[in-house]
């Protein structure tokens, strides 16, 4: 197989990308049968739009506590396209956990939009996406969230712990949507999107607020999509659910079956918290073949794991699956962290891919930098997903990029050595996988 690249990342010696475009043949036993993988470049699937991260005021945070030149690493890290290839991230609208303290962006005693202002992110959050902007040449869209609306406009008076939006203030909530788009315009940020709500049946102990179905329903087709046409907006992108797989067909249902509502909707977003629940992707795409679906959270719980082998193998496993059942774009959770899981204004500690010291100017690439390379690296923005016949036992996905390479990922999660022989157009190469490992071959 000519003009064959193979990279691979493994466990044995903590090796990363190490890369090969020679692919020597491995010798095979009488009579043992190896598993073929063969990729049909000309069946396609769904259009890939891209990975990414989130900015968190969290991570800003950490960023402007970091030496220019270690500031300088990260983006090149993520954005210049030859390490990382981030095109398609997430940010918070008003304050999420992973924010230094809960706001929004009026005045205190004011009830209506005068005086909004995106001071807040301004201080950090703003600087770090327009410097990651410039680093990927002005190519990254971009998701916002709300976690919670003001304090006032919830029947809780807070914004943590749940609680509900007020019927009086759903107009102005929609508009404080607008409101927010045109500021980051403003700013040199066109939004490709928002969530209607973060995790919209989670009561938790920060900032959150609750919509049944058919409140979000209802939401989308009175308020927020009605006003996005008003203000000229209509373009904007608005993605339901944005929680885990484990209600987003029957949720979704009850939301895409009311056709007002869902002449609105781009599709639907989530996250892998409480369990795989794959499956349930594939309904929705059944269903609603015309609705796209994003991964817009993930992240390794329960503080930082510093230097765990298992963070990968989970963004692998889940990013394979995921992908392999319609998803069209896939985005981490926060960019950078410290060395504690933080900064979170409610002790909600958690890893990602990259950790930083600020104390001692110091970087820590975790397992799932790596990983997210093996996909980010090598599926662009624009590649289709092709037929893969994947044997069992072997996690795959395949690609073809806009330039026609193919990108073929695949991820060993046993303590023993996997073969398998690729075959494309009929051409073949054996591949023998190291214990605990992912490879990725590109074909041009």
């Amino acid at each position: 197989m000519t003009g064959m690249r193979l990279i691979e990342s493994y466990k044995e010696g903590k090796t990363y990308w190490k890369e090969s475009e020679s692919v020597p043949a491995f010798p095979v036993g009488i009579g043992k049968k190896i598993p073929v993988m063969e990729i049909i470049p000309e069946k396609e699937y769904q259009e890939f739009l891209g990975f990414g991260g989130a900015f968190t005021e969290a991570a800003a945070s950490v960023f402007s506590r970091l030496t220019e030149e270690k500031q300088e690493e990260i983006l090149g890290s993520y954005f210049d396209g030859t390490q990382q290839n981030y095109r398609f991230c997430r940010t918070h609208m008003n304050s999420c956990d992973f924010s230094l303290g809960n706001y929004h962006y009026l005045p205190p005693g004011v009830r209506d939009l005068s005086g909004f202002s995106l001071d807040r992110d301004k201080a950090a959050l703003l600087p770090l996406i327009k410097r990651a902007q410039d680093k990927a040449d002005n190519k990254i869209s971009l998701i916002a969230s709300p976690w919670s609306p003001p304090e006032w406009m919830k029947d809780t008076g807070t914004m943590n712990g749940g609680g509900v939006l007020l019927p009086e203030y759903r107009d102005l909530w929609a508009r404080y949507f607008c409101r927010y788009i045109r500021e980051y315009e403003k700013e040199g940020l066109k939004l490709w999107g928002v969530t209607v709500q973060n995790e919209p049946e989670a009561v938790q102990t920060w900032d959150s607020c609750l919509f049944t179905p058919e409140a979000e329903r209802d939401f989308v087709r009175d308020h927020l999509g009605p006003s996005l046409e008003r203000e000229g907006l209509k373009e904007i992108n608005i993605l339901i659910h944005d929680q885990w797989r484990d209600r987003l067909f029957d949720r979704s249902r009850i939301i895409l079956e009311d056709p007002e509502a869902a002449r609105y909707i781009w599709g639907a977003g989530f996250h892998w918290y409480e369990g795989d629940n794959f499956q349930n992707l594939d309904y929705y795409h059944e269903i609603y073949p015309d609705k796209g679906l994003i991964f817009t959270e993930g992240c390794q719980e329960y503080g930082t794991h510093h230097g765990s082998w298992d963070l990968g193998e989970r963004y692998a496993f889940s990013i394979i699956n995921d992908l392999n059942r319609w998803t069209r774009a896939w985005i981490d959770w926060n960019l950078l962290l410290d060395m504690t899981g933080g900064p979170n204004h409610v002790n909600n500690l958690c890893s990602a891919p990259i950790l930083a010291d600020p104390e001692t100017d110091r970087l820590y690439y975790q397992s799932s930098y790596y990983y997210m390379g093996h996909f980010s690296r090598y599926i662009r923005p624009g590649a289709r997903r092709i037929f893969a016949s994947i044997p069992e036992g072997l996690p795959a996905t395949a690609f073809r990029n806009p330039d026609a390479s193919l990108a073929v990922v695949v991820l060993n999660r046993e303590e023993a050595e996997k073969d398998f022989v690729l075959k494309v157009r009929g051409d073949t190469r054996p591949i023998r996988m190291k214990p605990r490992s992912i490879v990725t071959a590109v074909i041009s």
